[in-house]
């Protein structure tokens, strides 16, 4: 696959941050909609997907009816900033038929790509907060960044995402 394409050294250099994403799609076909997205971002000039992790079948979390999520989590490298990196995901999901405006708030979704991590970064404006406010709360999501990222540490919490996955399991 594209994103293999990292194990071999190709075109590092030119990459400066890690980002961690959140994959999620519920409406068919998830699986395919999800590798869609991870090609159309390898396909920038300025992301390159490094690693994904295995899909893995979550309920929603939501009062909304609907089906099971396919959950996944890739790491990227790009010399995006943080705010272009979140247009680049938003333009991602518009091309695959997400529609954030006429879509119901928890509801259904062709594809969603959250940005957990970037760099080492701590941000929180009114329209991108980094680390993910909610994400080590999330089994969903920690789950497969922990096949990726299992020593990576979430800069707030300063603990790991094995770590913040052992402990929400717990619970």
């Amino acid at each position: 696959m594209l994103w293999q394409r990292a194990a071999s050294g190709y075109n590092m250099g030119f990459m400066k941050h890690v980002a961690y994403i959140a994959l999620g799609s519920n409406i068919e076909p998830r699986a395919g909609t999800l590798i869609q997205a991870l090609t159309i971002l390898d396909a920038r000039p300025d992301v390159e997907v490094v690693s994904v992790s295995q899909l893995i079948e979550t309920e929603p979390v939501s009062l909304v009816e609907q089906a099971k999520f396919l959950n996944g989590a890739a790491e990227l490298q790009t010399d995006l900033d943080p705010r272009a990196l979140l247009e680049a995901l938003l333009e991602t999901e518009a091309r695959l038929g997400r529609n954030r405006a006429k879509e119901q708030h928890w509801g259904p979704r062709t594809c969603d790509l959250d940005l957990l991590l970037f760099d080492e970064l701590v941000m929180d404006e009114p329209d991108l907060a980094i680390p993910h406010p909610r994400m080590h709360e999330r089994v969903f999501v920690l789950k497969p960044l922990c096949q990726i990222a299992p020593s990576i540490v979430h800069p707030v919490l300063h603990k790991t995402i094995s770590t913040l996955l052992l402990e929400r399991e717990g619970n």
